[in-house]
C-alpha cells in the first residue's frame, strides 16, 4: 500500500472483482464504464439494470424481508419487485433498443427471476371478496367487482445474510454468466445512484470495487439543466443535486473507506492524462494495463466550464457552499 499526496495515488493490489460504478450523474460514469468494459477482463453490462438500487428493487426488499417485515411491507415489496423484474426492466430499452435480459442473456435473466420467486415467498391465497351486502366500503363496486385476490405472505428472514445470499446468486446468474459468455473473469455495473447505495452493495457482493468517478460540481450543475430528465432551471438542478452531495458527504465522514474497495477519481483528471490515470485505475483494480480503444475524452468534461455566466456561477457556488471543497475541487 502507498500513502497519496496531491496527485498520486493509493496504491492497494486486488483481484479481478465485480465493478461498481457510481457519480451523481452527468459527471462521466458512463464513459467511464464503457471504457472499463473495453479491458480483456472486465465485461461492461452495457445498460443501467436498476433493479439493484432503485425504488422496489433489491435492496428495498432486503429491508422488508428483515428489519422493516410485517406481512403487508414484505407482500407489498414483493409484488413491486416482481413488477420491477417482470414488467419494468424488460420493458425498458436502451438508445440500441436493447432490454437488460437482452444484454445479459435472456437465458440467465429469465432463469434468475424464477428461482428468486419461490424463494422469497412462505405461501400464498385466494382473499375472497365478501359476501354481497357486507362489503367493506372500500373494497371495488360494480358488476366486475373481484371475487378473489391473490395474495401472498412473504418468508421472514431473521437471518439477513440468508436472504442477501440468496439476492446474491441472483445477481450472480446474470451478470456473472453474461461475463462468463463474454470470456470475461469480472462484471461492471453502472447505476450513477449506486453512490448513496454503497453500504448495501457492498453487503451484496462483498469482494466488489466500487469505482466513485467525480467531476466538478458547478459542471454536474450546468449538465443537469440540459438533460430532458432533470430539472431545467439552475434552481431546480441545485434542488436536485445538493441533497445529494450533502447525502453523500454525511455517509462519507461516518465510514472509513480506506478499508474498503473504493476508487475514487477525477474526470479532470482522466481527462487531462488519460494514459497515466489509466495505468493507475486498472491497477487499482487489479488487472493489467491495457491501452484501450476509447479514451477519456477531455472535451466531454470542459465543455461545462463556461456554460454559466459570472453571475449565475457565482449562486451556484454559493448555494452549494462547502461541497465545492468537500468534493475536492478548489
Amino acid at each position: 500500500m502507498r500513502g497519496r499526496g496531491a496527485g498520486t495515488w493509493l496504491i492497494v493490489m486486488y483481484a479481478p472483482s465485480p465493478i461498481f460504478v457510481a457519480g451523481t450523474g452527468r459527471s462521466g460514469t458512463s464513459q467511464l464504464a464503457d471504457i472499463l468494459g473495453e479491458h480483456p477482463e472486465i465485461h461492461r453490462i452495457p445498460m443501467e439494470t436498476r433493479f439493484i438500487v432503485d425504488p422496489g428493487g433489491l435492496r428495498d426488499l432486503a429491508d422488508a424481508l428483515t428489519i422493516r417485515y410485517d406481512p403487508f411491507v414484505g407482500e407489498d415489496a414483493l409484488r413491486r419487485l416482481s413488477d420491477f423484474l417482470t414488467v419494468r426492466v424488460p420493458g425498458r430499452r436502451d438508445d440500441r433498443g436493447r432490454t437488460v435480459p437482452e444484454v445479459v442473456g435472456e437465458r440467465h435473466y429469465w432463469d434468475a427471476v424464477g428461482r428468486l420467486w419461490p424463494q422469497l415467498v412462505a405461501c400464498t391465497f385466494d382473499e375472497s371478496a365478501p359476501a354481497a351486502g357486507s362489503r367493506h366500503a372500500d373494497w371495488p363496486a360494480g358488476p366486475f367487482e373481484p371475487r378473489s385476490q391473490r395474495r401472498v405472505i412473504p418468508r421472514y428472514f431473521s437471518d439477513r445474510r440468508e436472504l442477501i445470499g440468496i439476492l446474491r446468486r441472483a445477481v450472480d446468474t446474470m451478470f456473472g454468466e453474461a461475463a462468463a459468455d463474454a470470456g470475461k473473469p469480472a462484471w461492471c455495473e453502472k447505476t450513477p445512484f449506486n453512490l448513496l447505495c454503497m453500504d448495501f452493495l457492498w453487503e451484496l457482493v462483498p469482494e466488489a470495487t466500487i469505482v466513485h468517478i467525480k467531476r466538478h460540481p458547478v459542471a454536474v450543475v450546468a449538465s443537469h439543466v440540459d438533460q430532458p430528465w432533470a430539472p431545467p432551471t439552475v434552481d431546480g438542478a441545485l434542488a436536485w443535486l445538493k441533497p445529494v452531495y450533502d447525502r453523500w458527504l454525511d455517509w462519507k465522514a461516518t465510514v472509513n473507506l480506506t478499508d474498503r474497495r473504493y476508487v475514487e477519481v477525477k474526470a479532470e483528471d482522466l481527462a487531462a492524462d488519460w494514459p497515466a490515470q489509466r495505468r493507475a485505475l486498472f491497477e487499482r483494480l487489479g488487472v493489467d494495463d491495457f491501452a484501450t480503444p476509447s479514451t477519456f475524452e477531455s472535451h466531454r468534461v470542459v465543455n461545462r466550464n463556461d456554460q454559466f455566466d459570472p453571475g449565475t456561477r457565482e449562486f451556484v457556488e454559493r448555494t452549494l457552499g462547502a461541497v465545492i471543497p468537500a468534493m475536492g475541487y478548489a
